[in-house]
């Protein structure tokens, strides 16, 4: 048996108020005068003079605002890229992606397109990425998606809604301050946490599961009933550990897989544009049958910070629409098969998928 050789971040720092070394990290990377530093934020930010004056701009170093309103696409992608080499002298020195999970994709597929040919959708997939990216940087302001240490920078193409899944795609650097997470509003903490919630039940239960997966997984599990369903902790507490889970869960998927919530949830993401934290919540809510346990307390939860998740989504799409989500889910074989085994076709047909959508 050949087991898989997955590269992982291999310098990170973690601390409340660690991203003021910011600068002090990038320094010693910087290429040349004409090597700019390119950072990538999310818009959010704009006027957020608290994160912007922290960062100290030299020479051609640029800072580009990103709505991450919409999930990232590969023509987005392709757009930036474009824009990046038509105003730099040289290679950028580095991509900083600072935001939540959309502008931490971003970040990396944008560093691997700089150094590769072609458009972001051509390597939608596993392993297609053949060139090195440039150096690259993430900072989360949002904890739960697991973006700054997995191996997935997940796209929205013409075609179908995959990740770019290579050894180059992880940061080679990560700065986890939970203090950039402070002004979070409630019911976005409550959906990028539940991704990382949903990870970890995904992952715990498949079966892909080994030793490696489940030891993260289950320490991620069990921050995140922590987080979620304790009434003691106070929000510096619950910020770190919330920042924590979400590393962790980002960790028990890399060497196992997620299920049939993220599956289905990428369906939504591409014909409705319904933003993968809240996708996933409103899937998951219907999984009974796959996860009960892990939807038992998802319901805890939900009641607990009262959350009310939008209904009656899918239930104007016509036949051809949910063909086109029954499509998109079910070309993610991978999930499936962890989910559900190697004859997961013959439990999840069109026709069973079709069913639960129109209950969401």
């Amino acid at each position: 048996m050949k087991f898989k050789n997955f590269p992982m971040v291999p310098r990170v720092i973690f601390g409340r108020g660690s991203f003021n070394q910011l600068n002090e990290v990038l320094a010693p990377k910087r290429l040349s005068v004409s090597a700019p530093f390119i950072f990538l934020i999310d818009d959010v930010f704009k006027n957020n003079v608290w994160l912007t004056s922290r960062i100290q701009l030299s020479y051609n170093d640029r800072i580009i605002f990103i709505s991450s309103k919409e999930e990232p696409k590969t023509q987005q992608v392709d757009a930036l890229v474009e824009d990046i080499i038509l105003t730099s002298k040289e290679n950028p020195s580095g991509i900083i992606g600072i935001g939540g999970g959309t502008l931490l994709d971003l970040a990396k597929a944008v560093s691997i397109m700089l150094t590769n040919t072609g458009s972001a959708k051509d390597y939608q997939g596993w392993d297609l990425v053949k060139n090195p990216s440039i150096y690259h940087v993430g900072i989360p302001t949002i904890s739960g998606t697991g973006s700054e240490v997995s191996r997935t920078t997940v796209l929205t193409g013409p075609e179908k809604k995959l990740g770019i899944n290579s050894d180059y795609t992880p940061f080679d650097q990560v700065i986890l301050d939970s203090e950039l997470t402070k002004d979070v509003p409630i019911d976005q903490w409550f959906y990028t946490g539940m991704d990382c919630y949903i990870h970890c039940v995904e992952s715990l239960s498949g079966t892909y599961l080994n030793a490696f997966s489940e030891s993260y997984g289950n320490m991620a599990l069990g921050l995140c009933k922590e987080i979620f369903l304790d009434n003691t902790l106070s929000d510096k507490e619950s910020q770190e550990k919330l920042m924590m889970a979400s590393w962790h869960g980002g960790m028990s998927i890399v060497y196992s897989q997620v299920g049939v919530a993220h599956a289905m949830s990428y369906g939504l993401s591409y014909l409705l544009g319904t933003k993968h934290g809240i996708g996933n919540c409103i899937v998951f809510d219907h999984l009974e049958e796959f996860y009960p346990e892990g939807v038992k307390f998802f319901k805890q939860m939900k009641a607990k910070h009262h959350i009310e998740l939008p209904k009656n989504i899918c239930s104007d799409l016509s036949d051809s629409e949910l063909d086109i989500m029954i499509k998109i889910a079910l070309s993610l074989e991978p999930l499936w098969e962890n989910a559900l085994g190697k004859n997961w076709k013959k439990i999840i047909t069109p026709a069973k998928l079709k069913h639960l959508y129109q209950k969401m």
